[in-house]
């Protein structure tokens, strides 16, 4: 449990794309204002780049030793958008174009990797590196964001139902103040080896549109009463942040998302742990690419 804690979030967590998946309820009657139309509106041939920064940090004391590890990685997604059907579909190729990644664990010096000066990656990062500059998933979605089909074009892992490749959309329209949400059934493990499945959600709420941008409030919640055993297992995705969506053009401009949460008991009485972490991320103009890090930094 412990060796699983401290490697933080996988290298396949940090190419993926971070995002969120609420799905629309009816619309709320009762609440005033104008309704917002929220539906992506991608075009054949162009290009969305997006730049990553995700953090991590976990500290963990099991029988009065303290352990803690840190993942940092800056990344540029990118999904280059080959069609678009007549019913509105749209199909685009995901791919990573460059990953700059550091990881600390206890007993173990810092390793670090960047795609672009690295020629060969440390150990540990054989397979990030690998799916750097290459297509890694095929997916055509609707106007509301869901997955209508998915090819993997590489060996990555299975994605979870509950971290999902787009964020989805409300199918309604939705006025400030609204909320929707969508429910999921997440398999974990119990102390005893056996599995159980836990129901959680993310809800959403339409904070304000102003200036053709509507932003939105997200949260990821457990509903089934767990354990701090099992709470532990679930502790990355317990975040709560901000989406920027553009109206007029369709996707997303930028999201924030935090998680900060101690766990007591989780194995043994006078166990703890400390989960915090932290991804942004943002459209960024055709030319952006990282930034150079001066010599030392």
């Amino acid at each position: 449990m412990r060796n699983r804690l401290l490697s933080g979030i996988s290298w396949a967590a940090l190419l993926s794309l971070g995002c969120l998946a609420p799905l629309g309820t009816a619309a709320d009657e009762s609440l005033p204002g104008p309704k917002h139309s929220l539906q992506y509106k991608f075009k054949m041939g162009e290009v969305l780049r997006y730049g990553i920064k995700h953090s991590t940090n976990i500290r963990t004391t099991i029988e009065g030793t303290t352990q803690e590890a840190d993942t940092q990685s800056e990344s540029i997604k990118a999904w280059k958008v080959t069609d678009v059907l007549p019913n509105g579909e749209m199909e685009f190729v995901h791919l990573v174009e460059k990953v700059r990644m550091s990881n600390r664990v206890p007993n173990r010096a810092v390793r670090k990797f960047d795609s672009e000066t690295d020629a060969s990656p440390p150990p540990g990062f054989e397979q990030a590196a690998g799916a750097v500059g290459v297509p890694l998933t095929v997916v055509r979605i609707t106007a509301a964001g869901d997955v209508v089909a998915r090819e993997e074009k590489y060996p990555l892992p299975a994605p979870s139902e509950d971290m999902p490749i787009t964020l989805r959309l409300p199918p309604n329209p939705v006025v400030i103040g609204e909320q929707w949400d969508f429910t999921y059934d997440v398999r974990v493990d119990r102390k005893s080896g056996a599995k159980l499945t836990v129901r959680t959600r993310r809800v959403c709420t339409l904070r304000r549109a102003e200036a053709g941008v509507a932003v939105i409030g997200v949260e990821y919640q457990i509903l089934t009463p767990v354990g701090p055993f099992v709470e532990s297992q679930l502790v990355e995705r317990l975040t709560k942040g901000t989406v920027r969506f553009d109206i007029e053009h369709g996707r997303m401009l930028s999201q924030t998302l935090d998680a900060d949460r101690r766990v007591i008991g989780f194995s043994g009485e006078a166990s703890s742990m400390h989960y915090v972490s932290r991804m942004e991320e943002r459209l960024l103009r055709p030319e952006k690419r990282l930034a150079r890090k001066r010599e030392g930094g």
